[in-house]
Order: structure tokens, then sequence, then C-alpha cells
């Protein structure tokens, strides 16, 4: 069996865990021995041993001598557990291949030299893209401090999220509206702006009835309008995070904060800077978001520049008019020159609608 096939296997691993390592990365391991596997290990949630452990314990001694595949550079600093490359060193380990250095500037290749200065043979980049690809969030959040931001939308294939103002629809057919479910599920947090909390009331869950773990509701709500019968109030299922501006009422701050499950971060200008708040988020340790606006939401999101991925569900209605609302609101683009052009990396039918997924040129 070749390099190639054994990561291929350690990537299958590490997909199956990636719902919740967060905001650690999904990593798989895979040990061979004399043309056998003996060892297999996943990285299972931020905190518990990493997926070199794992594979090193089932192992045992046969780890001695072995080859092990791993996806993402093996640690070598103390965090919340001791470094993988000095295991795999006092476990006696030949050869480490490896898919992916880790992204930190500050770490990377320091794994890698600790395991070269033992003796141990070191192969890198063995299914690189694919490790990368597994791991996009991460990699952002760490180069970046911030979250990669997902902006997901579903429109009508006019292009429009309403058949008019202050009017919350279902668009998507239901196959559509248990994918969003699974992607939620898949996040830290859900951001929307207070004019969807007031027109749709919604709860910002995941529905699916298997999730271990609710993500963080969060309100873009400048002057704090939200009224206390919303369900996102309400309902204490996950906790909701206010982002508010710093002109906002000393008064409704203090009794929002009085909600157990309520938290209100106050931004340092009167209006909300997207910018400012994703470095906020970064602080927290959220990783992943996903946007799910109505158009002055995702126009802001847009046009700072934040977004690096959309996924967009188009179902085949149109609504036409002058009173339904498009997907943005002004993008200040005049000429077609100046459009905010994407590259499509995924197309799916889900139920009677498409599902695109892209990103920014």
């Amino acid at each position: 069996m070749t390099d190639e096939f054994y990561m291929s296997l350690a990537l299958d691993l590490a997909g199956t865990t990636k719902q919740q390592t967060s905001p650690n990365p999904a990593v798989g391991a895979v040990i061979v021995s004399n043309g056998e596997i003996v060892g297999l290990g996943a990285h299972l949630k931020a905190g518990s041993p990493h997926a070199e452990i794992h594979a090193l314990r089932m192992a045992g001694s046969q780890a001695n001598g072995s080859t092990v595949y791993v996806t993402l550079e093996p640690c070598s600093h103390y965090g919340k557990t001791p470094p993988c490359a000095n295991a795999l060193i006092e476990a006696g380990v030949s050869r480490v291949v490896i898919a992916a250095q880790d992204p930190n500037p500050l770490v990377a290749g320091k794994g890698l030299q600790l395991l070269r200065d033992a003796g141990i043979e070191v192969t890198t980049d063995i299914l690189l893209e694919r490790a990368q690809a597994l791991n996009k969030e991460f990699f952002a959040y760490i180069q970046q401090r911030k979250p990669f931001v997902t902006l997901k939308q579903a429109i009508t294939l006019d292009g429009k999220i309403a058949a008019k103002r202050g009017i919350g629809e279902q668009i998507t057919s239901k196959e559509s509206q248990v994918d969003v479910h699974k992607d939620r599920e898949n996040h830290d947090a859900i951001l929307v702006g207070i004019g969807t909390v007031c027109s749709d009331n919604p709860r910002l869950t995941n529905r699916l009835g298997n999730t271990k773990k609710q993500p963080i509701r969060i309100i873009l709500d400048t002057h704090l309008r939200i009224k206390p019968d919303r369900l996102v109030i309400m309902d204490s299922s996950a906790p909701t995070w206010i982002v508010t501006g710093s002109k906002a009422s000393a008064e409704k701050i203090a009794q929002l904060s009085q909600i157990s499950h309520v938290e209100i971060l106050q931004l340092s200008n009167p209006l909300i800077d997207i910018e400012e708040l994703l470095l906020e988020l970064g602080k927290r340790q959220i990783m992943k978001l996903y946007v799910e606006g109505g158009q002055t939401v995702n126009a802001s999101f847009l046009k700072s520049g934040s977004v690096n991925q959309l996924i967009t569900y188009i179902a085949p209605k149109i609504v036409g008019g002058t009173n339904a609302i498009p997907m943005f609101s002004d993008l200040g683009v005049k000429q077609m020159e100046n459009a905010f052009e994407l590259k499509l990396q995924e197309i799916h039918k889900i139920g009677e609608d498409l599902k695109i997924v892209s990103v920014l040129k």
C-alpha cells in the first residue's frame, strides 16, 4: 500500500469528528507496522487526547519501528495535553508521514524538527490539498485570528429572500432546511441581524434531534431594539450574544444581562464594525461562523471583505415585482466590471433546490 492510501484513511478518520473538535482541528492518525494497520485514532474534542495518542494506545508495543500517518503536524508544546511529538519519539516509531504542517507560524515546523532530531524519518505534504480543505476553517482562524465566515442564503430563482419586507416565509424545500440544520451543527455560532429577529422570530438552533452542542446565537442589534418575547431571548437551549454599539442604552443592557443565557457584547463605535466584531469573536474561540442575515447584514459582511465562503440555496420559484427583497442591499456596484466575482466550488441538487458553494475570487 502507498503513503497516499494510508493518509487517505487518516483523513477519513479526521472527517468523522470534524463537527466536534472546534476550536481545534480535526486530525486522524494511522499506524502501520510490517504492512499491517496496528493503530487508528482521531481527535475527538478540544482538551481530549490527540489522534496520535489514541493510535499509539491501540498499537501498544507494535508502535516500535512503525510508520505513523497523521493529517497535521504533531504538536511540540504543552497545552491541555502533552506534546504528541514526544509521545511518538518515546514509542520508538521509525517514520512519520504528515499531510499538512501546522499553520501557526509560531510553532510550524517545530514538531517536525523534534522528530528529525530524534532520528525519525519525516515525510511531508502527502495529500496536502485535501488536508487543508478538511481544516480550512482552522487554517483561516489560526492565520487571521478571526472566524471562518460562511454567508448562507435561501433565495428564489430571481434572487429574492422575501416577497415583501417584514414577512418571513420558507423559500426552500424541507430537504434544504434539513441540510441547513446539518450545516448549523458544524458551526460554533449563527449570526443574524435584528431585522431578521423582528420579522422571522427565529429560534436559531439546530433541530436535528441528535446534536450534543447548540451553536451560539449572535444578534447584531446596534440600538438594542430586541424585545423580550423573541425566541432567542425566551429559549434558553443555546447561549445568545447580542452585539450592540457604544451608545446603546445602559438600562437595556442591564436588563438583558440579567437573563442567564444572554450576554451583551458592546463594541467601541456607535455603529457595529464587522472587523472589530470578528476579532472579538476570534478572542472568544469562535472558529466557524454561519451568517444567516437579511440583505443589510449580507451586504455589510460582503463589503467588509470578511466572507470566506458563500452557501446559496436556490428554490425553483420566481417572485418578481419591486416589493420583493433581494439578497443584498446596495453594494455600491455601479458597473458590471466592479461586481463581486465568485468561483463556484460545489453544486448539489437537494430536493427541488440547488445548493451552490462558492468563494470570492
